[in-house]
């Protein structure tokens, strides 16, 4: 083998995507100290995006100061990178507007805001970037976006042309949506949202019903959130001829995606497919022998938009094999059955999870199990 090519999720808890790779090109050069490795950090849409993103493409932090949920201020960030002459930022909403920012007292989905998010995405607007990347797991939120909006220049009006409160309650009120004050070449800016949900914005399958009972909401509120998004598309269809009312995923991030979809023409893509295209993941193929990825824990939901899936249906493309590692694995049919080469639990003996966890463990066994992968498949002449 000459070229092997090292692209794992994280391993949640212990150690971020870079630093399993670190541990598995480690081992790989036990075995093979010549072999080139090209190691490739990767993220599914989730929690570690904005990092994965800005680190693989040497791109800058940002800090600034935005509103949380309940509207109290506090020290967010997010990315910019530099690719073909254009700034683009990589914006994880839940940094701004996410459910781990309040208390599971605080969790209020009649009041909880967007507003953070909105003000993410005003500050790299005014530092150049033109493309935006936005993750929208992990929210608190069920305001339709109102309150991004709102932090980019939108008001939100009852019908006595009255500004309408933060939160999902008020959109029951709302009769007017004034974008007058919005900057055009905002709204014609490149906005790509992450989202792996497909639920519409109301309904049975849609936002309130299915994602606010964990933001706090109670069976009587859910109704009145449901209506709320309601609300929102009737007045979005009426004043902008656009129907948004059943599209997939418009429904993601509490009403989140309905707001891109109405206002910025946004595209939503899954989280895995977004990713792997700004790395332009499919040239680090060229010339591989071999594809290593993993996740903390792999099983038959590793094939369902996750990481290795991603990996695996690239890899394929070009007829190079892939094997998957994690710190506990399941259903190896299955995924061997989908096509990956091996499977590989690297737990090296029976320790309790908060053992198995500490992450200088955790590279120990990805070194040696990546060590004895190389060696088997070498000896073979693979």
């Amino acid at each position: 083998m000459k070229k092997i090519v090292v692209a794992s999720d994280s391993f949640k808890g212990s150690l971020t995507s870079l630093q399993v790779a670190d541990a598995i090109e480690a081992g790989i050069h036990l075995e093979l100290p010549d072999v080139q490795v090209v190691k490739v950090p990767v993220a599914d849409g989730g929690e570690g995006t904005m990092q994965t993103l800005v680190d693989a493409l040497c791109g800058e932090y940002v800090t600034c100061q935005v509103y949380d949920p309940l509207m109290r201020t506090i020290t967010s960030s997010y990315g910019i990178i530099h690719q073909n002459g254009e700034n683009t930022a990589i914006i994880d909403m839940a940094s701004a507007s996410g459910i781990t920012l309040i208390s599971e007292k605080e969790r209020d989905p009649f009041i909880t805001t967007t507003y953070g998010t909105g003000q993410l995405i005003a500050d790299a607007y005014s530092r150049g970037c033109r493309h935006f990347i936005v993750g929208v797991g992990g929210s608190a939120t069920n305001d339709a976006g109102k309150g991004m909006l709102e932090a980019l220049g939108c008001r939100f009006l009852d019908v006595n042309g009255k500004t309408l409160a933060p939160g999902g309650k008020s959109l029951n009120e709302l009769s007017f949506i004034d974008i007058s004050e919005m900057d055009k070449s905002l709204l014609d800016s490149k906005f790509t949202i992450i989202c792996d949900v497909c639920n519409p914005l109301f309904g049975e399958q849609g936002a309130a019903y299915v994602f606010a009972p964990q933001k706090g909401a109670s069976p009587a509120e859910i109704e009145i959130l449901d209506n709320g998004l309601k609300r929102f598309a009737a007045c979005v269809k009426t004043q902008f001829e656009t129907d948004i009312a059943h599209l997939p995923g418009a429904g993601a991030a509490g009403g989140l995606g309905a707001a891109f979809i109405a206002f910025f023409n946004a595209v939503l893509k899954p989280g895995i497919n977004t990713v792997l295209d700004v790395l332009c993941f499919e040239n680090y193929l060229s010339g591989a022998d071999l594809v290593i990825t993993g996740e903390g824990k792999v099983d038959e939901q590793t094939l369902m938009g996750k990481v290795p899936q991603g990996i695996l249906t690239l890899a394929q493309k070009y007829d190079i094999p892939v094997v998957i590692l994690g710190g506990a694995v399941e259903s190896r049919q299955v995924l061997t059955a989908a096509g990956f080469l091996g499977v590989f639990c690297i737990q090296s003996s029976a320790i309790s999870l908060s053992e198995a966890l500490k992450a200088s463990i955790t590279v120990e066994n990805l070194k040696q199990t990546a060590s004895q992968i190389v060696r088997l498949l070498s000896f073979h002449k693979f």
